[in-house]
Protein backbone atom coordinates (compact mmCIF):
# COMPACT_ATOMS: atom_id res chain seq x y z
CA UNK A 1 0.00 0.00 0.00
CA UNK A 2 1.08 3.57 -0.75
CA UNK A 3 -0.95 5.60 1.77
CA UNK A 4 -1.84 9.11 0.66
CA UNK A 5 -3.73 11.94 2.26
CA UNK A 6 -6.54 13.92 0.60
CA UNK A 7 -4.07 16.81 0.30
CA UNK A 8 -1.51 14.67 -1.56
CA UNK A 9 -4.15 13.49 -4.01
CA UNK A 10 -5.44 17.03 -4.47
CA UNK A 11 -1.91 18.14 -5.31
CA UNK A 12 -1.82 15.64 -8.20
CA UNK A 13 -5.30 16.57 -9.42
CA UNK A 14 -4.73 20.31 -9.18
CA UNK A 15 -2.72 20.40 -12.41
CA UNK A 16 -4.27 17.38 -14.15
CA UNK A 17 -5.56 18.18 -17.61
CA UNK A 18 -6.95 14.73 -18.48
CA UNK A 19 -8.34 12.25 -15.95
CA UNK A 20 -9.90 8.82 -16.22
CA UNK A 21 -12.19 7.71 -13.38
CA UNK A 22 -13.17 4.05 -13.08
CA UNK A 23 -16.05 2.64 -11.04
CA UNK A 24 -16.36 -1.00 -10.05
CA UNK A 25 -18.30 -3.81 -11.71
CA UNK A 26 -22.07 -3.78 -11.16
CA UNK A 27 -21.86 -0.10 -10.22
CA UNK A 28 -23.81 1.09 -7.21
CA UNK A 29 -24.60 4.60 -6.02
CA UNK A 30 -21.39 5.02 -4.03
CA UNK A 31 -19.00 4.16 -6.84
CA UNK A 32 -20.92 6.11 -9.52
CA UNK A 33 -21.79 9.01 -7.23
CA UNK A 34 -18.15 9.31 -6.15
CA UNK A 35 -16.92 9.16 -9.75
CA UNK A 36 -19.40 11.74 -11.02
CA UNK A 37 -18.82 14.13 -8.12
CA UNK A 38 -15.08 13.99 -8.70
CA UNK A 39 -15.58 14.27 -12.46
CA UNK A 40 -17.83 17.31 -12.18
CA UNK A 41 -15.38 19.08 -9.88
CA UNK A 42 -12.41 18.39 -12.14
CA UNK A 43 -14.35 19.38 -15.26
CA UNK A 44 -15.15 22.65 -13.54
CA UNK A 45 -11.42 23.22 -13.19
CA UNK A 46 -10.88 22.71 -16.91
CA UNK A 47 -9.83 19.05 -16.98
CA UNK A 48 -11.05 16.56 -19.58
CA UNK A 49 -12.72 13.76 -17.65
CA UNK A 50 -14.04 10.37 -18.70
CA UNK A 51 -15.92 8.08 -16.30
CA UNK A 52 -16.57 4.42 -17.03
CA UNK A 53 -17.08 0.93 -15.63
CA UNK A 54 -16.72 -2.56 -17.01
CA UNK A 55 -19.73 -4.62 -18.12
CA UNK A 56 -21.63 -6.70 -18.82
CA UNK A 57 -24.25 -5.08 -16.58
CA UNK A 58 -25.57 -1.67 -17.56
CA UNK A 59 -25.88 1.31 -15.25
CA UNK A 60 -29.19 1.06 -13.34
CA UNK A 61 -31.83 3.49 -14.54
CA UNK A 62 -31.96 5.36 -11.22
CA UNK A 63 -28.22 6.11 -11.35
CA UNK A 64 -28.49 7.46 -14.90
CA UNK A 65 -30.52 10.31 -13.39
CA UNK A 66 -27.57 11.62 -11.38
CA UNK A 67 -25.96 14.92 -12.43
CA UNK A 68 -22.85 14.49 -14.56
CA UNK A 69 -23.94 11.21 -16.15
CA UNK A 70 -22.91 12.69 -19.52
CA UNK A 71 -19.30 12.12 -18.37
CA UNK A 72 -19.81 8.35 -18.59
CA UNK A 73 -18.30 6.74 -21.69
CA UNK A 74 -18.54 3.19 -22.99
CA UNK A 75 -16.02 0.72 -21.62
CA UNK A 76 -14.36 0.25 -25.01
CA UNK A 77 -13.93 4.03 -25.43
CA UNK A 78 -11.98 4.54 -22.21
CA UNK A 79 -8.26 5.16 -22.65
CA UNK A 80 -5.27 5.40 -20.29
CA UNK A 81 -4.69 8.93 -19.05
CA UNK A 82 -2.04 10.97 -17.24
CA UNK A 83 -4.11 10.35 -14.10
CA UNK A 84 -6.47 7.42 -13.47
CA UNK A 85 -8.62 7.09 -10.36
CA UNK A 86 -10.36 3.96 -9.12
CA UNK A 87 -13.26 4.72 -6.77
CA UNK A 88 -14.88 2.30 -4.31
CA UNK A 89 -13.01 -0.73 -5.66
CA UNK A 90 -11.25 -2.97 -3.13
CA UNK A 91 -9.10 -4.77 -5.73
CA UNK A 92 -8.16 -4.38 -9.38
CA UNK A 93 -10.38 -7.41 -10.07
CA UNK A 94 -13.34 -5.17 -9.22
CA UNK A 95 -12.38 -2.98 -12.19
CA UNK A 96 -12.99 -5.87 -14.56
CA UNK A 97 -11.72 -5.30 -18.08
CA UNK A 98 -10.77 -1.72 -17.24
CA UNK A 99 -7.99 -2.83 -14.89
CA UNK A 100 -5.65 -2.73 -17.90
CA UNK A 101 -6.61 0.89 -18.64
CA UNK A 102 -6.01 1.79 -15.02
CA UNK A 103 -2.62 0.07 -14.93
CA UNK A 104 -1.48 1.69 -18.19
CA UNK A 105 -2.11 5.23 -16.93
CA UNK A 106 0.83 7.36 -15.80
CA UNK A 107 -0.29 8.06 -12.23
CA UNK A 108 -2.86 5.87 -10.50
CA UNK A 109 -5.00 6.75 -7.50
CA UNK A 110 -7.29 4.54 -5.41
CA UNK A 111 -10.00 6.08 -3.23
CA UNK A 112 -11.90 3.49 -1.21
CA UNK A 113 -13.35 2.56 2.20
CA UNK A 114 -13.27 -1.24 2.13
CA UNK A 115 -11.34 -2.85 4.99
CA UNK A 116 -10.28 -5.62 2.62
CA UNK A 117 -8.43 -3.16 0.34
CA UNK A 118 -4.67 -3.67 0.61
CA UNK A 119 -3.88 -0.88 -1.86
CA UNK A 120 -3.05 -1.20 -5.54
CA UNK A 121 -2.27 2.30 -6.81
CA UNK A 122 0.57 4.84 -6.76
CA UNK A 123 -1.51 6.77 -4.22
CA UNK A 124 -3.98 4.96 -1.94
CA UNK A 125 -6.55 6.88 0.07
CA UNK A 126 -8.19 4.03 1.97
CA UNK A 127 -10.16 4.57 5.16
CA UNK A 128 -12.31 1.69 6.47
CA UNK A 129 -13.64 4.05 9.15
CA UNK A 130 -15.47 6.01 6.46
CA UNK A 131 -19.05 4.95 5.85
CA UNK A 132 -18.66 5.38 2.10
CA UNK A 133 -16.18 6.37 -0.57
CA UNK A 134 -18.20 9.52 -1.28
CA UNK A 135 -17.09 10.97 2.07
CA UNK A 136 -13.44 10.44 1.11
CA UNK A 137 -14.03 12.09 -2.26
CA UNK A 138 -15.48 15.09 -0.40
CA UNK A 139 -12.25 15.31 1.60
CA UNK A 140 -10.27 15.39 -1.65
CA UNK A 141 -12.56 18.07 -3.08
CA UNK A 142 -12.15 20.15 0.09
CA UNK A 143 -8.37 19.85 -0.18
CA UNK A 144 -8.66 20.86 -3.82
CA UNK A 145 -10.68 23.92 -2.92
CA UNK A 146 -13.52 22.81 -5.19
CA UNK A 147 -16.92 24.47 -5.00
CA UNK A 148 -19.50 22.16 -3.42
CA UNK A 149 -22.43 22.98 -5.68
CA UNK A 150 -25.81 21.22 -5.73
CA UNK A 151 -24.89 18.80 -8.54
CA UNK A 152 -21.68 17.62 -6.89
CA UNK A 153 -23.41 17.41 -3.51
CA UNK A 154 -26.22 15.31 -5.02
CA UNK A 155 -23.75 12.76 -6.40
CA UNK A 156 -22.02 12.51 -3.03
CA UNK A 157 -25.35 12.20 -1.24
CA UNK A 158 -26.23 9.22 -3.45
CA UNK A 159 -23.24 7.32 -2.12
CA UNK A 160 -23.80 8.41 1.46
CA UNK A 161 -27.49 7.62 1.75
CA UNK A 162 -27.23 4.19 0.13
CA UNK A 163 -24.08 2.93 1.85
CA UNK A 164 -25.48 3.90 5.27
CA UNK A 165 -28.86 2.28 4.60
CA UNK A 166 -30.56 5.67 4.74
CA UNK A 167 -28.39 6.46 7.80
CA UNK A 168 -29.50 3.39 9.80
CA UNK A 169 -25.87 2.43 10.47
CA UNK A 170 -24.18 5.79 9.90
CA UNK A 171 -21.33 7.06 12.06
CA UNK A 172 -21.61 10.58 13.56
CA UNK A 173 -19.33 12.01 10.85
CA UNK A 174 -21.80 10.95 8.17
CA UNK A 175 -24.57 13.03 9.69
CA UNK A 176 -22.31 16.06 9.62
CA UNK A 177 -21.53 15.40 5.97
CA UNK A 178 -25.25 14.99 5.21
CA UNK A 179 -25.85 18.42 6.74
CA UNK A 180 -23.24 19.97 4.44
CA UNK A 181 -24.68 18.28 1.38
CA UNK A 182 -28.27 19.30 2.04
CA UNK A 183 -27.14 22.85 2.77
CA UNK A 184 -25.41 22.79 -0.61
CA UNK A 185 -28.76 22.16 -2.29
CA UNK A 186 -29.48 18.40 -2.26
CA UNK A 187 -33.17 17.52 -2.28
CA UNK A 188 -32.66 14.66 0.18
CA UNK A 189 -36.29 13.48 0.23
CA UNK A 190 -36.42 13.32 -3.57
CA UNK A 191 -33.16 11.44 -4.00
CA UNK A 192 -33.77 9.08 -1.06
CA UNK A 193 -37.06 8.08 -2.68
CA UNK A 194 -35.43 7.53 -6.10
CA UNK A 195 -32.43 5.60 -4.78
CA UNK A 196 -34.04 3.55 -2.02
CA UNK A 197 -37.80 3.39 -2.45
CA UNK A 198 -38.46 3.05 -6.16
CA UNK A 199 -39.01 -0.28 -7.93
CA UNK A 200 -41.13 -1.59 -10.82
CA UNK A 201 -44.39 -3.29 -9.89
CA UNK A 202 -42.91 -6.66 -10.85
CA UNK A 203 -40.43 -6.26 -7.98
CA UNK A 204 -43.23 -7.08 -5.54
CA UNK A 205 -43.79 -10.49 -7.13
CA UNK A 206 -40.06 -11.12 -7.27
CA UNK A 207 -39.70 -10.36 -3.55
CA UNK A 208 -42.57 -12.71 -2.76
CA UNK A 209 -40.87 -15.54 -4.64
CA UNK A 210 -37.47 -14.94 -3.07
CA UNK A 211 -38.84 -14.80 0.47
CA UNK A 212 -40.46 -18.18 -0.15
CA UNK A 213 -36.95 -19.64 -0.60
CA UNK A 214 -35.63 -18.28 2.70
CA UNK A 215 -34.16 -20.83 5.10
CA UNK A 216 -33.01 -20.33 8.69
CA UNK A 217 -30.16 -22.22 10.36
CA UNK A 218 -29.84 -21.02 13.94
CA UNK A 219 -26.83 -23.26 14.61
CA UNK A 220 -24.69 -21.87 11.77
CA UNK A 221 -21.63 -19.79 12.59
CA UNK A 222 -21.22 -21.29 16.03
CA UNK A 223 -24.76 -20.37 16.98
CA UNK A 224 -24.78 -16.91 15.43
CA UNK A 225 -27.44 -18.05 13.00
CA UNK A 226 -27.74 -17.83 9.22
CA UNK A 227 -30.65 -17.01 6.97
CA UNK A 228 -30.26 -17.59 3.21
CA UNK A 229 -32.44 -16.75 0.23
CA UNK A 230 -32.02 -17.51 -3.47
CA UNK A 231 -32.85 -15.15 -6.32
CA UNK A 232 -32.55 -17.04 -9.58
CA UNK A 233 -32.25 -15.57 -13.07
CA UNK A 234 -35.85 -16.42 -13.93
CA UNK A 235 -37.22 -14.26 -11.12
CA UNK A 236 -34.98 -11.36 -12.19
CA UNK A 237 -36.11 -11.48 -15.83
CA UNK A 238 -37.24 -8.07 -17.08
CA UNK A 239 -35.80 -6.12 -14.15
CA UNK A 240 -32.67 -4.08 -13.54
CA UNK A 241 -30.05 -6.09 -11.63
CA UNK A 242 -30.17 -3.22 -9.12
CA UNK A 243 -33.66 -4.31 -8.10
CA UNK A 244 -32.14 -7.51 -6.74
CA UNK A 245 -29.70 -5.63 -4.52
CA UNK A 246 -32.41 -4.54 -2.11
CA UNK A 247 -33.45 -8.12 -1.28
CA UNK A 248 -30.73 -8.59 1.33
CA UNK A 249 -32.02 -5.67 3.39
CA UNK A 250 -35.41 -7.35 3.67
CA UNK A 251 -34.10 -10.83 4.47
CA UNK A 252 -31.65 -9.50 7.07
CA UNK A 253 -34.53 -8.35 9.28
CA UNK A 254 -34.96 -11.92 10.60
CA UNK A 255 -34.05 -11.51 14.29
CA UNK A 256 -32.99 -15.13 14.78
CA UNK A 257 -29.88 -14.84 12.59
CA UNK A 258 -26.82 -12.60 12.80
CA UNK A 259 -25.74 -13.47 9.24
CA UNK A 260 -27.77 -13.06 6.06
CA UNK A 261 -26.81 -14.33 2.62
CA UNK A 262 -28.68 -13.68 -0.61
CA UNK A 263 -27.59 -15.65 -3.68
CA UNK A 264 -28.34 -13.75 -6.91
CA UNK A 265 -27.99 -15.56 -10.22
CA UNK A 266 -26.55 -13.16 -12.79
CA UNK A 267 -26.34 -15.85 -15.49
CA UNK A 268 -27.31 -19.53 -15.38
CA UNK A 269 -25.04 -21.10 -12.78
CA UNK A 270 -23.20 -17.88 -11.93
CA UNK A 271 -23.94 -16.21 -8.60
CA UNK A 272 -23.25 -12.89 -6.87
CA UNK A 273 -23.58 -13.34 -3.13
CA UNK A 274 -24.44 -10.51 -0.73
CA UNK A 275 -23.51 -11.04 2.92
CA UNK A 276 -24.68 -9.03 5.92
CA UNK A 277 -24.19 -9.42 9.67
CA UNK A 278 -25.74 -7.52 12.54
CA UNK A 279 -23.27 -7.50 15.42
CA UNK A 280 -21.30 -10.71 15.95
CA UNK A 281 -19.76 -12.20 12.81
CA UNK A 282 -16.90 -10.52 10.94
CA UNK A 283 -17.70 -11.15 7.26
CA UNK A 284 -14.33 -10.12 5.80
CA UNK A 285 -12.44 -13.41 6.39
CA UNK A 286 -15.47 -15.39 5.22
CA UNK A 287 -15.81 -13.40 2.00
CA UNK A 288 -12.05 -13.53 1.40
CA UNK A 289 -11.99 -17.32 1.80
CA UNK A 290 -14.55 -17.46 -1.01
CA UNK A 291 -12.71 -15.04 -3.29
CA UNK A 292 -14.46 -11.81 -2.31
CA UNK A 293 -14.14 -9.02 0.23
CA UNK A 294 -15.88 -6.03 1.75
CA UNK A 295 -16.60 -4.78 5.24
CA UNK A 296 -17.03 -6.34 8.66
CA UNK A 297 -20.83 -6.15 8.44
CA UNK A 298 -21.33 -6.07 4.65
CA UNK A 299 -19.38 -8.15 2.16
CA UNK A 300 -19.77 -10.23 -0.96
CA UNK A 301 -18.24 -12.63 -3.43
CA UNK A 302 -18.99 -14.52 -6.65
CA UNK A 303 -19.39 -18.26 -7.17
CA UNK A 304 -20.63 -20.70 -9.78
CA UNK A 305 -22.46 -24.00 -9.83
CA UNK A 306 -25.87 -25.36 -8.79
CA UNK A 307 -27.57 -23.29 -6.09
CA UNK A 308 -27.40 -26.01 -3.43
CA UNK A 309 -23.64 -26.44 -3.94
CA UNK A 310 -22.99 -22.69 -3.77
CA UNK A 311 -25.03 -22.39 -0.57
CA UNK A 312 -23.21 -25.40 0.92
CA UNK A 313 -19.83 -23.75 0.32
CA UNK A 314 -20.92 -20.71 2.32
CA UNK A 315 -22.20 -22.89 5.17
CA UNK A 316 -18.83 -24.64 5.27
CA UNK A 317 -16.97 -21.30 5.33
CA UNK A 318 -18.99 -20.18 8.34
Amino acid sequence: MNPASPEQIAAVLRDARRVTIISHLRPDADTIGSALALGLALTGRGARVAVSFAGPEELPATLRLLPGSDLIVAEEALEPAPVAIAVDAATTDRLGGLAAVFGASETTICIDHHVSNDGFADLDLIDPESDCTAVLVLQVLDALGADLNADIATCLFAGLVTDTGSFKWARPASFRVAGRLTEAGVDSAHWSRILLDSHPFGWLGMISGVLATAELDQDAGGGAGLVVAVLDAQRMAGMDWEDGESVVDIVRTAREADVTAVFKESQPGRWNVSLRSKSVVDLVPIARSLGGGGHTRAAGYSDSGPADEVVARLRAAL
